[in-house]
Parts: structure tokens; sequence; C-alpha cells
């Protein structure tokens, strides 16, 4: 159970980071991307090949992300002058031609056959000091979660509360609370079960916590640009890109600039997803992935990194949950488990568009839902 738990927190971690990418795309700038995979699959290959070749994993892993941001740079280019929906059309057509050209460039990336036996990060037997400061670093993450975990209640209660006193019962705060201490819970004990598994370390335990520091890296960065002046672009840019063109503001560089940016998080996250799995393959990164990171987003709140997060871990132990209670419904084979899940998830979402559109932590005032 520990080993599956460390597992889980991985996966959750690193489709995190993934939709963080797809939520500054499209929750702060509003730019329509459903082939967010394509970054991540020349993240995943470009960082296996290099470290194949002798470079270091830090530095193969930066190069995936830079040509990542690359390739956002050779779509927003062509695309991003015109509408919305051709974006998004061009991003499918783009994720499936990498995805071809990963399967039949077998000189490059062999093809079918995956590459295997490549270098993994933290791979070692650490020393008792080593052990220890992993753990330290561990401990920090955790109570940084929580204290952003507080900080979010206490935004969204404030904000709940404003709005309430001005038309309606505050019925928020509640449901916020409910979710404050399942989060709590759930941080709790993944914070033990890391510990233990730490204490007797193994590879896929030095990997939880690269994937959390990352991501505890990554949530700040995009934090503090979602309240600079640049952020403040985007979101005026997602609402109406007339008017900060009117102010001055060169909106085509603006979005091609968050376009390469969650192009090249979304390539670190492809790392951590070849990482994770240890060999790699074309059929690893299907469109399924984008989609994935969409119920992601719109889970959490889009526009809200807090939510991204919150719907990455509620993602992951739906899965998690589905996965070892549906088998015990006999009535359904295996075929038929899989279709009910994909059911389930978007009966969830269904649910969720009804009473709360905006996502768990979205702000109905800031996006243009209702119009």
């Amino acid at each position: 159970m520990t080993d599956y738990l460390v597992s889980l927190t991985i996966w959750a971690g690193l489709y995190a980071i993934f939709a963080l990418g797809l939520n500054l795309q499209w929750g702060f700038t509003g730019l329509i991307n459903f082939g967010h995979v394509a970054f991540a699959t020349l993240g995943a290959y470009t960082t296996v090949l290099l470290t194949l070749q002798g470079v270091p994993i830090p530095i193969a892993a930066i190069a995936g992300a830079i040509l990542a941001a690359l390739l956002g740079l050779a779509i927003g280019v062509s695309t991003l002058r015109l509408r919305e929906d051709y974006l998004a059309i061009v991003t499918i057509g783009v994720s499936e031609v990498i995805r071809l050209v990963v399967l039949n460039e077998e000189w490059l990336t062999k093809g079918a056959f995956g590459v295997q036996r490549y270098p993994l990060p933290l791979d070692f037997t650490p020393n008792l000091f080593t052990k220890l400061v992993i753990i330290a670093l561990f401990t920090g993450i955790a109570i940084f979660a929580n204290w952003q975990l507080w900080r979010g209640i206490r935004r969204q209660w404030r904000e709940s509360g404003e709005i309430a006193g001005k038309s309606y019962q505050p019925r928020t705060p509640i449901a916020l609370i409910v979710w404050g201490v399942l989060a709590a819970i759930a941080i709790l004990a993944l914070y033990i079960n890391g510990t233990i598994a730490l204490s007797d370390y193994d590879y896929k335990a030095g990997l939880m916590v690269a994937v959390l520091t990352v991501l505890v890296l990554v949530f700040s960065g995009l934090e503090f640009l979602a309240r600079s002046p640049w952020g403040r672009v985007l979101k005026a840019i997602r609402e109406d890109e007339q008017i900060p063109r009117a102010l001055g503001k060169n909106v085509f560089w603006y979005k091609l600039q968050s376009f390469m940016l969650g192009g090249a998080i979304a390539g670190l996250a492809g790392a951590f997803l070849a990482w994770q799995l240890t060999t790699i393959y074309p059929t690893n990164f299907e469109p399924l992935l984008t989609f994935n990171a969409w119920i992601i987003v719109i889970l959490g709140g889009s526009g809200s990194n807090a939510g991204t997060l919150l719907g990455a871990v509620i993602y992951w132990a739906y899965d998690s949950l589905t996965r070892f209670i549906l088998p015990q419904l006999t009535i359904f084979n295996d075929s038929q488990l899989g279709a009910l899940r994909v059911m389930i998830i978007g009966l969830i979402l269904m649910v969720l568009m009804i009473w709360r559109p905006q996502g768990i932590l979205g702000k109905k005032e800031e996006l243009t839902l209702g119009k």
C-alpha cells in the first residue's frame, strides 16, 4: 500500500504540473489547446534521448522544456492571430503529427519498440544524512501545501462572504470547509505515507520528492506571475482582448509568451512522465492525456492554480477508488468497467457545471461563463 500511494502521489504531482501549463494557456489567457500532450511528448523524448547520450539529467530536462517552448512558438506564430477555433484545430493536428513522427522515426525514437534503460534521477542509495535532508525537504513541502490550502480557503471564504452580502445566502463557505478538511486529511495521509517510504528509500520515493519539489516551484512561479502586471494583462486578454489592445498592449506577444511558457511546463511534466514509466512508447502520449488535463482544470477551476492542484488530487483519488471499488460489481466485465468509469467522471463534470460552473476554486465573477 505504501508503494501504491507513493506512485499515486507521483501521478497526481506530474499531472498537476502538466495541467498547470494548460491552465496558464486557457484559464488565464483563453487559448484553447487540445493538443497539450504534444509538448509532453517532446519533453519526454528529448530528455531520455539526451540522457542516453550522456547529458546530465537536469540539463536534459531543461532542454526538453525549451524544445517544447519552441514548439509553442512555432504553433503560436502561425495561429495566434486567427480565431480561437483555428488554434484548437491546429493543436490537435500537431499533437498527432508529433506522435506519428515518434512512432515512425525508429532511427531516433525506436518507434513502437520504445525507449528503455535510460538514466533515472535520484536512483541511488542515500546515507543517513542525505535521507534526513530529503525527509526535511518533504516536510517543508507538506507545510507549504497546508499553508496554501489555508490561504485558498480564507480567500474563498472572504470573497464568498462579500458576494453573499450583496445578493444571496453564503452557501460556498460550507462546501469550502468540507473540501478543506478532506484536503488536509489527504495531505496528512500522503505525508505520513511518504515519510515511511523515504525512511526505506527507493527510486520511486526519491522521484516523489522531486516531482513535488518541481510542482511547488512551478506553482509558486505561476502564482507570482498571475498577480503581476503580466498576469493581469493575460486575464484582460481572456476577457476581451480589444481592451488591452486599445491600451497599447501587444496582445499577440502576450499570447505567444503564455503559450510558450505553458508548453515548457508541459514539456517538464513529460520528463517526469518518462521517469515514472521508466520505459516510454508512442502509445503513452495519446490525446487522452490532454483531455485528462482538461478535466483537472475544469474540475478545480479554470484560472486558479490552487484549483488545478485540487483537481489533480480529486481526479487521481477518483481514479484510484474506482479502480478498486468498481471491479467488486461483478455485473460488469473489464471493458464495461472502463466505459463506466468514463461515464461517472462525465456525470460528475455535468453536475459540477450546474452546481458550480466555475469549478471548485474558480471565480465566477472573473470569468465570462455567463456571457
